[in-house]
């Protein structure tokens, strides 16, 4: 729905001086300049400057006749060579150097030629000459290939026969048999019978029509690049000579009169026909003289001329400009040159480099330069009377379609405005209440204005008018843009008398300085802006006169590539390819296919270029994914409507997210609560946005927010959409630089909207809004679904007009709840009625539900809803109903606390001291210590009275302090109470490394102060060992280890006499002699290894600490035990180690602290007894170790140890020796090891 809009014209009439007329016009790539070849010569001419930059004569050679006589059949500017090339009628090729200046014939052909054809990438040429014939020669002029034009042969691309007859049988429609066996017609009288050629855009393929000799019609042939026929034309009547074919490929323009009319035919290149138009002219007023395609496809140029020529013998000439959208053909620009002959014109060209640039030249050599642009007619109006009018030129015709009413797709339209002559501009009125007025110039220079008639379809025109402006150029589009500013007021634009100025035509002309390439009018400051050639903008001030101000007034968007800015003038986006302003808003359409809307508020130079260069994230509000090749429209005002054209033409109404936000903020904040509603249910806005924008505001007008929408259906829907998820930070955030409301409390969004809900209908009325306070009922956080049943419950006796019934709410309940909760729920509310009123909604059968609800009635009322809560799993209401039941149902209660670990809730049910407490207080504590919590069981214990129980618990919770108050309390005897703290101290805490705790129990309780020390000792507390060894008995721990070695060794002397004399009586009953004696040790021996390996094969897989555990339970001291003598040597050697452990360290160290705090008798004495202990223990070595000492620290043992192996490892350890006493310097070791100097 894009028009052609005129940007700049250039009018030079320099070359009127030259000889000869201009035959055929190329343009310079790399300058811009015009290349005109003429009867005499070739000119190279620049249109900006107006300059002839070059002029080579073509007779001084002898190319072309002095008497201006010759032809030129084709030009074409070869930019790799820096050349122009030239075909003369006569056969010669010429080629001039535009660097050197010089001319050069590089080949000649005796026959003539009639035509020449570059590919468009110029690597071939393609000649015809005078003999029909296709000459195919490369870019260095070598020749190729020649075939003839007429052949018989249909080509490489014949179709293929199926055997369904020939033509003549076939259905011919409504043109009957005849059409089978009509004659072909020769071609037009004015046809000049010269063949045309012409390539298609990738150089592949060329067409050429030419005459056939036999018929004298034109057909149409498709040749390959390599010269070999590929299809054929059929035949077809009043074929013309114009020849195109489109650059991207697909179509091939010819020109065809039909019997009632004249069209524009297209062919594939298989020659079969594929689409046309109709020519607005009748069959025998015009003729096509060319077809000419820009670069991009997009325009075809079709010159008409006259027929026959008027009464002053002269013909009229136009250039008509076609584009397509949606398959149908809009005469877009009508440039008509009058009858004069010097201004008709003599060659047209479109530029290679911008595709809407058209180079006319005149037979009076007049250089005419346009350059248009696509734009979008559209009216402008800030208010809802604006209709969003989008107007399309269509020759004659004007196609507008009001938006706001509804979306017609073109070529349709709302209505049609039908003027007298081809229109080229159109204009809507820049004023408020009145943007629907439109304004359009015809190509004759009549302005035809419209206004709104009774209905927005019915306009009528209100006046006809044609501007006379002195100095007006006479040249075609002398008018090139229009604005109409108000009702008595038009500005119009046109070319100025220099090529580099305007003028604007506004009462009087205004000159400006520069090229003026389009205007804008701000309703907001009321004045207009111009923007330039080079970019830069002008402000056009109007009263008392005219000015032109210097600097844009405010972000002017003029060109789809460009936004200009208030304070610099610079390129900011370049993948820009459409663009609109929407109130607040500039919505641009990228070639990234996106669609993004920006707020203009707080939009910078630096924000609009992020913007336009990010992908968005992904609740990024500002930007959209549109089709490929989208472009807008328009936008429908104080709407949220964007109308987007795809490529092929058909329309697309999308409402932009951001728009929509904007809207609907603006609508909550001015409380219409009904549209937004409305708003929101048609566009799939999640209904949270409602309350999430402004939750205070919203919930100070609930009651107008219900009284807006007044609506129970819409009112549900609200409640129903309801989710705790605060929409402004997730879905739909808050644009950048908007301030938020104020935050509310922590509390559950449902919780607070339903409750404030249901306050205000309750109050408003609780009988029109009885569905909706059921909702709010049910959408709270916890669904309150038993007071929604007793709600409906109620309503079982109402029957007044007006008032929702019970089977109504229930089955509006049923619509929001599942029928088997709702059943569920029913149930818990005691209330049989009310479940058998659901229970006949569901879909359960009766024979199930019946028999449980009739055996519910029989039971006690307690006991039938402890029942009823139990099979509803509401365990803890279950309970509380059966600690009513009495006596005889607590062990079924105790029971349902076991199963349910309801030992809390429980205990608060009954007394403190009742038996009942007490049972569920032990009950409790089992379960606390299954939970390996037996500190807490304890407490339980012993609060209700078990203090037995309760000592275990504490004694497994090593908490010792509440284990001995307990203890105490029992109370225990002395000596349970002192084995008990060994107990806790020695397998519990020291186990658990609270050495200190340990030590304190042992030498408290237990009374045992070196076993207190050795605690202290392993767990590094020596400020409290120090403590104990100070103030307690130092030579017990000695005393103790020596009477114990004194026994171990009594009682190893004993053992081993008895063994030696067992094994002396075995010998006496068997004697030394006895044959059986060696087979009974040998079998013993394999009894023992058998013992031996199935115990290892047993704990094979046990680690070496595992191993020696088992190996060391062997080794009992009990009295008769098996192996009680290696028991007995380990333990000797055990005291042995630990007696000599404490010399180096610990009773070193000891000594030296009590010298140090003069206790000099006390180290005496403990001393001397660790002397005397050394010397025992030296003396019993040799009787307990015949080997003669004990052994290591790390003893040899095992399963396969002796008592003689270990007495054996044990002689490699070195013996110990005593400390030096005071006095006894002249000891022999004593002394030497004495680090003290005794006098």
């Amino acid at each position: 729905m894009r028009n052609l809009k005129l940007l700049k014209s250039l009018c030079n009439a320099e070359l009127s001086h030259s000889a000869g007329s201009p035959l055929c016009v190329a343009v310079r790539s790399d300058t811009d300049s015009l290349l005109l070849a003429s009867e005499f010569s070739i000119i190279e001419f620049d249109p900006r400057t107006g300059q002839v930059v070059n002029d080579v004569s073509l007779t001084e050679e002898g190319y072309m006749p002095d008497d201006g006589s010759g032809k030129l059949v084709g030009i074409q500017e070869l930019a790799e060579l820096e050349s122009v090339c030239v075909a003369t009628a006569t056969g010669d090729v010429i080629l001039y150097n535009l660097t050197t200046n010089e001319v050069e014939c590089v080949g000649s052909v005796e026959s003539g030629l009639t035509s020449m054809s570059w590919s468009p990438d110029e690597e071939l040429v393609a000649l015809t000459t005078g003999q029909q014939t296709v000459i195919m020669m490369t870019k260095e002029f070598e020749p190729i290939t020649e075939v003839g034009i007429h052949q018989d042969d249909f080509g490489e691309g014949k179709f293929i026969t199926v055997g369904w007859g020939k033509k003549e049988t076939q259905f011919h429609g409504s043109e009957g048999k005849q059409a089978a066996q009509k004659k072909m017609l020769p071609a037009m009288a004015w046809d000049d019978r010269r063949p045309r050629v012409s390539w298609r855009g990738d150089g592949q393929l060329f067409a050429v029509s030419a005459v056939c000799p036999q018929t004298g019609a034109r057909r149409v042939r498709v040749w390959s690049r390599e010269g070999v026929l590929q299809a054929t034309s059929e035949s077809l009547n009043g074929l013309e000579q114009a020849l195109c074919w489109r650059p991207s490929g697909s179509l091939i323009a010819c020109t065809q009169r039909h019997p009632n009319k004249h069209s524009v035919v297209f062919m594939e290149k298989n020659g079969l026909l594929h689409g046309d138009f109709t020519l607005p002219c009748s069959r025998d007023q015009a003729k096509v003289k060319e077809l000419l395609w820009n670069s991009d496809s997009t325009v075809l140029l079709v010159w008409l001329e006259d027929v026959h020529s008027g009464a002053d013998g002269h013909i009229s000439t136009e250039r008509k400009l076609w584009a397509v959208g949606n398959y149908h053909w809009y005469l877009k620009q009508s440039l008509a040159f009058g009858r004069d002959p010097q201004r008709a014109p003599a060659c047209v060209h479109w530029d290679p480099q911008r595709p809407l640039r058209l180079h006319v030249v005149t037979r009076g050599w007049a250089s005419l330069t346009y350059d248009w642009g696509w734009a979008t007619d559209r009216s402008t109006g800030l208010d809802a009377s604006d209709n969003a009018n989008v107007a399309v030129i269509d020759g004659d015709k004007i196609l507008v379609t009001t938006f706001r009413q509804g979306v017609v797709p073109p070529p349709m339209c709302s209505y049609e405005l039908q003027l007298t002559s081809p229109v080229n501009l159109v204009t809507f009125l820049c004023q408020t209440q009145k943007s629907n007025h439109l304004a359009a110039m015809t190509a004759d220079g009549q302005i035809s204005v419209f206004g709104p008639g009774r209905s927005p379809s019915s306009p009528h025109r209100l006046f006809v008018s044609a501007p006379s402006v002195p100095g007006l150029p006479v040249a075609p589009l002398a008018i090139r843009q229009l604005l109409w500013l108000k009702e008595d007021l038009l500005l119009g634009l046109s070319a100025g008398t220099l090529p580099s100025s305007s003028t604007l035509l506004f009462l009087s002309p205004v000159a400006v300085d520069g090229v003026v390439t389009g205007m804008a009018y701000s309703f907001q400051s009321r004045t207009v802006a111009l923007q330039l050639e080079d970019g830069q903008t002008r402000r056009l001030i109007w009263g008392d006169g005219l000015r032109i101000h210097g600097t844009a007034f405010q972000m002017v968007v003029l060109d789809a590539n460009r936004v200009l800015g208030l304070v610099c003038v610079c390129q900011l986006a370049s993948n820009v390819s459409s663009f609109v302003v929407h109130e607040d808003f500039l919505l641009v359409t990228t070639h990234a296919h996106t669609c993004r809307c920006l707020l203009l508020g707080t939009l910078t130079v630096k924000g609009l270029q992020e913007a336009l260069g990010s992908d968005g994230g992904q609740n990024d509000e500002t930007l959209r994914r549109v089709e490929r090749g989208s472009k807008i429209v328009t936008v429908v005002t104080q709407d949220t409507r964007l109308i987007l054209q795809m490529p092929r033409g058909n329309l697309e109404t999308v409402h932009h997210r951001a728009l929509v936000l904007a809207q609907l903020r603006k609508q909550l904040d001015c409380l219409k609560f009904r549209d937004a509603f409305e708003c929101m249910r048609k566009l799939r806005i999640n209904l949270n946005f409602m309350y999430d924008h402004n939750p205070k505001v919203f919930l100070e007008n609930v009651e107008t927010f219900i009284t807006q929408l007044n609506s129970i259906n819409h009112i549900n829907l609200f409640l129903t959409e309801l989710r705790e998820e605060d929409t402004t930070g997730t879905m739909y955030p808050r644009p950048l630089n908007v301030p938020g409301p104020s935050p509310m409390t922590r509390a559950k969004k449902l919780d607070v909207v339903c409750d404030a809900f249901r306050h205000t209908m309750e109050s408003m009325d609780p009988d029109k809004y009885c569905l909706s306070i059921l909702t709010s009922h049910v959408k709270k956080t916890v669904p309150e679904l038993e007071i929604a049943l007793q709600k409906v419950h109620d309503l079982r006796g109402k029957t007044a007009a007006g008032v929702v019934g019970a089977e109504e709410a229930l089955k509006y309940l049923l619509f929001l709840v599942n029928v088997n909760d709702l059943y569920d729920h029913s149930l818990g509310t005691y209330d049989f009625d009310l479940v058998l009123m659901v229970a006949e909604k569901s879909q359960k059968d009766p024979k199930e539900y019946l028999p449980f609800l009739n055996k519910l009635k029989t039971l006690e009322p307690n006991y039938q809803r402890y029942s009823i809560d139990k099979h509803l799993k509401r365990y803890s209401k279950a309970l509380l109903h059966l600690s009513k039941c009495g006596e005889e149902h607590f062990p079924e209660a105790l029971g349902l606390v076991r199963e349910q670990k309801l030992f809390s809730e429980a205990l608060e049910l009954y007394p403190a001291h009742s038996p009942h407490y007490k049972a569920l207080s032990c009950a409790y504590a089992e379960h606390l210590v299954a939970q390996q919590q037996p500190e807490q069981a304890g407490l339980l214990l012993w609060r209700c009275g078990e203090p037995g129980r309760a000592l275990q618990a504490f004694v497994s919770a090593s908490s010792w302090r509440h284990a001995l108050c307990v203890a105490q309390q029992v109370p225990l005897p002395p000596d349970q109470l002192s084995l008990l703290a060994r107990d806790m101290a020695g397998s519990r805490l020291i186990d658990q490394r609270r050495y200190a705790e340990g030590a304190l129990l042992l030498d408290q309780y237990a009374k045992d102060c070196e076993e207190a020390i050795s605690a202290l000792i392993k767990g590094a507390v020596w400020e409290e060992a120090l403590r104990l060894v100070t103030f307690a008995s130092h030579t017990s721990f000695l005393e103790n280890n020596t009477a114990l070695f004194g026994r171990h060794r009594n009682r190893l002397s004993v053992v081993l006499e008895l063994k030696e004399k067992a094994r002396l009586d075995m010998l006496d009953e068997d004697g030394p002699d006895c044959p059986d004696a060696e087979l009974y040790s040998e079998a013993s021996s394999v009894m023992s290894n058998s013992k031996h390996s199935s115990s290892i094969s047993r704990i094979s897989s046990r680690s070496s600490k595992n191993r020696r555990k088992a190996e060391r339970k062997k080794w009992s001291l009990k009295e008769g035990s098996p192996l009680e003598d290696v028991a007995l040597l380990h333990a000797l050697a055990d005291i042995i180690g630990t007696v000599d452990k404490i010399r180096g360290g610990e009773l070193h160290s000891l000594l030296k602290a009590l010298v140090l705090f003069q206790y000099d008798r006390l180290a005496q004495k403990l001393q001397l007894a660790y002397e005397e202990a050394l010397l025992m223990m030296e003396a019993a070595i040799p009787e307990v170790w015949s080997d003669g000492g004990p052994p290591s620290q790390t003893p040899v043992t095992g399963p396969d140890s002796t008592a003689n192996s270990i007495t054996a490892s044990l002689q490699n350890q070195a013996r110990p020796t005593s400390l030096p006493l005071p006095g006894q310097c002249s000891s022999s070791r004593a002394s030497a090891e004495s680090p003290y100097p005794w006098r």
